[in-house]
């Protein structure tokens, strides 16, 4: 299991288990040394505080006895005293034997399988050394560095106690974050308070409160559309309740097959509001992203207009492509398709007979443009941002509309990272909706 409280104490705690190790071998071996200086120091003053003359006659210094412990541990000191012509005159063990000293100050030589540290002064015709055991000198500096190190390894498991409650002090925000998120009911979308939360949590807090507006805003949107289908959906069902209760009061065929045209009539309206009403509910950015492949616009729209070619032959209106340049976008063609039809159905549900629709294709700079032009009666500028809400009909609409084709194709325009807007045209009535693609393969695109 992934734990950022594992991962900050075994960190932490193995961090302090290298520092603690090599804090205490350079301790221990800082101490060593130490002790062995203090101990050479030791035999240099014992060395310049004895008198020769004094031993010479016989006279036994204090450290010479060979059971004396010394307060360091080392319980071992050898004295010797040589002529000038290499003869022992005096020793303070007899049969020790060290060698002949060959130069002042210290030297360490070996003698019957054991190592002494020697110090050597010459005053006059003699030469003094003054000898401790190597290894008496050893446990000495042992037991000094040990006692060096003991506090420091007695604080470790302090230390390591004070990590642990150090980092659970620490996670306990977190803890603390977690839990009151738990603990909410699904639709307690309100932000969560910052101003108590540490600065490392609060841009989790930002995100989290983000997310949240963002489900809010979702689902806000949810429930409008919700409420605005079932608003919707009731007026073709009883305009279906109604014809079919006249189909069924008919006196005559006449009368029941005109009953039963208008209920087909119905059927097809209710069958297309519920189709559009699909098509809005399944527009989603992350769909539409994962489909999404380099196509060419101007083949889109060629399918989009043949497809509608005998709608417009029905109403008497002149359908056509008018420019069809190559314009490659980036995305799904399924979806490019539906917005065409959109815009293309709501200009010929809106073109008086003998009118005309114009649909025109073309790159323009970085941008692959889309445009469909119609002779109806236009949209007023005031209104031209409205009929892009759902189920909103301009007050000069006329025919029947669902409010939903405007607003499907505006959704799938932002999933693909397009803009649609409306204008008038240059001469005459009737209404412009240009929507600009970015082209594929452009920089930036």
């Amino acid at each position: 299991m992934n734990s950022i409280r594992r991962q900050l104490l075994l960190w932490l705690l193995a961090g302090l288990l290298a520092i603690g190790v090599l804090a205490s071998a350079a301790t221990y071996v800082a101490a060593r040394k130490e002790a062995g200086d203090l101990l050479d120091l030791q035999l240099r003053q014992l060395a310049y505080s004895t008198r020769i003359d004094d031993l010479l006659r016989g006279r036994q210094p204090d450290f010479g006895a060979r059971d004396a412990p010394h307060p360091d541990g080392v319980t071992e000191l050898v004295t010797q005293i040589w002529d000038r012509d290499g003869v022992l005159v005096y020793w303070s063990q007899p049969g020790m034997g060290l060698p002949v000293p060959a130069q002042q100050g210290y030297s360490t030589v070996r003698q019957d399988g054991r190592d002494w540290r020697v110090y050597t002064l010459v005053q006059g015709s003699h030469a003094l050394q003054v000898a401790q055991a190597q290894d008496e000198r050893d446990k000495a500096a042992t037991q000094t560095a040990l006692r060096t190190l003991a506090p420091f390894v007695a604080f470790i498991p302090l230390f390591g106690l004070l990590i642990w409650v150090g980092v659970g002090r620490g996670l306990a925000p977190l803890d603390t974050l977690s839990q009151a998120v738990a603990k909410r009911r699904p639709d307690a979308l309100s932000p969560i308070n910052e101003r108590s939360l540490p600065e490392e949590l609060k841009p989790l807090a930002a995100s989290l409160n983000a997310l949240l507006a963002r489900l809010d805003a979702a689902l806000e949107a949810q429930r409008r559309f919700t409420a605005d289908a079932a608003h919707e959906l009731r007026t073709p069902l009883t305009a279906l309740k109604l014809q079919l209760d006249m189909a069924r009061r008919a006196a005559d065929h006449a009368g029941r097959e005109a009953a039963y045209d208008d209920l087909d009539a119905g059927v097809r309206r209710a069958s297309h509001l519920v189709d559009q009403l699909l098509m809005l509910a399944r527009v989603e950015p992350e769909a539409l992203a994962a489909r999404a492949v380099d196509c060419d616009l101007a083949d889109i729209a060629r399918d989009a207009v043949i497809a509608r070619a005998p709608l417009a032959a029905a109403k008497a209106v002149d359908l056509g492509l008018a420019h069809a340049a190559s314009a490659p976008v980036h995305g799904d063609p399924a979806s490019l398709a539906v917005l065409m039809s959109n815009l293309i159905d709501n200009a010929l549900r809106y073109t008086p007979s003998h009118g005309r629709v114009d649909v025109s294709v073309e790159p323009v700079g970085d941008e692959s443009v889309l445009t469909v032009t119609d002779t109806g009666p236009g949209i007023p500028a005031e209104e031209r941002e409205r009929v892009f809400d759902r189920f909103y009909r301009g007050q000069a609409a006329g025919g029947a509309g669902s409010g939903l084709g405007l607003s499907i194709a505006r959704r799938i325009a932002d999933a693909l990272h397009a803009t649609i807007e409306l204008d008038a045209p240059p001469a005459g009535t009737g209404l412009v909706a240009r929507v600009r693609f970015p082209r594929a393969g452009a920089a930036g695109a």
